[in-house]
């Protein structure tokens, strides 16, 4: 189904004035012809039935009024058959048997720039199930870039661990023809197709830098992660997205990771991880500075010739300084005031 634009004149409020004048003759006919029977003139009933007629058909041409505000569609069809869109503003009169078919209008998601969002919606309960009516019948379709928020999700990634992500995308639709004939619902399409492209991509990825992980393809372990790498995931997730909702005639604007963390059941666990590991790589640099400063002492020693040290005494010197400069608490000289020996 290809989108194809509805051709209509923006006459609909010389129409609207015409309609009303035709309605208010047709009030002023009955009443006339009430006064001319009344008075004994026959012909009056004429004025009355043509009265009558006029009001009771006239009303019709005020179904082909149709207002459309900027960045705003409607798919009219005719009897089933689709005719065309309008999407252009304006006030427009068109076909009063035309009527507009949008079959999420009603659908409210986690989203902004809803067009039909400022529609008043009535439930109406008939037995067990509970139906959703909206009043003043919206059928446009929102041109505008709307975001969509869909909520987080439990998803393990490629190591097992089950983390919780939420993205938001940013979307619009370009096809209405498309939009609207091809998917049942494509507000409901989008939201399944982003579900299932976070779950196609997360699972590719671990959630912090993991060796022997391969998250490109190409066979080679790299450092890519869901916390490292995000730009690179949101995009992976965008073009997913994209690929899926082609035939809905929408187009992803963005995509964006708003939520990412453990889940709660590891998350005590992978806290404590992160902190062993916080703990052994400050070690690694504490004791790697600990040792270029003994080397550096040791050498200074020797330039001056201060002292003259014996392996042993080297040993027990290296030892010493090691315990203050690796331990955790200050260390409590000792002043000897008598011989090394």
């Amino acid at each position: 189904m290809e989108e194809k634009i509805y051709v209509a004149k923006k006459n609909g409020l010389m129409v609207l004035i015409l309609t009303s004048l035709l309605l208010l003759a047709g009030i002023v006919a009955i009443v006339l012809g009430a006064v001319m029977i009344e008075g004994g003139n026959d012909f009056g009933v004429f004025f009355v039935v043509a009265g009558i007629l006029i009001d009771l058909v006239g009303w019709i041409p005020y179904c082909g009024l149709k207002i459309l505000k900027p960045q705003e569609a409607l798919v009219l069809t005719l009897f089933g058959k689709y005719i065309g869109t309008l999407k252009e503003d304006g006030f427009y009169f068109v076909n009063p048997f035309v009527t507009a078919f949008n079959p999420a209008s009603g659908t409210k998601l986690a989203q902004s720039g809803d067009a039909a969002g400022s529609s008043a919606l009535a439930s109406l309960k008939i037995g067990s199930e509970e139906t959703s009516l909206e009043l003043g019948g919206s059928k446009k379709i929102s041109l505008k870039a709307m975001t969509l928020n869909n909520g987080r999700q439990k998803i393990n990634d490629c190591l097992g661990n089950p983390i919780e992500i939420g993205i938001a995308v940013i979307w619009k639709v370009t096809d209405t023809a498309k939009a609207v004939f091809n998917v049942d619902n494509y507000k409901e399409y989008l939201s399944l197709q982003c579900d299932s492209a976070l779950r196609n991509i997360v699972r590719i990825y671990p959630y912090d830098v993991a060796v022997d992980v391969d998250t490109t393809g190409d066979g080679m372990a790299d450092e890519g992660s869901l916390r490292g790498s995000a730009e690179v995931v949101a995009e992976r997730i965008k073009n997913e997205i994209q690929s899926k909702v082609d035939n809905a005639g929408l187009e992803i604007i963005e995509a964006r990771i708003t939520y990412l963390a453990y889940a709660p059941e590891i998350a005590s666990v992978m806290l404590q991880r992160q902190q062993a590991s916080a703990i052994i790589d400050a070690r690694k640099m504490i004791v790697d500075g600990a040792v270029g400063m003994v080397e550096m002492a040791l050498n200074k020693l020797n330039e001056k010739q201060l002292v003259e040290l014996d392996e042993e005494r080297k040993a027990a010197m290296v030892s010493n300084l090691l315990v203050v400069l690796c331990g955790n608490h200050d260390a409590q000289p000792v002043v000897n005031s008598g011989s090394l020996y």
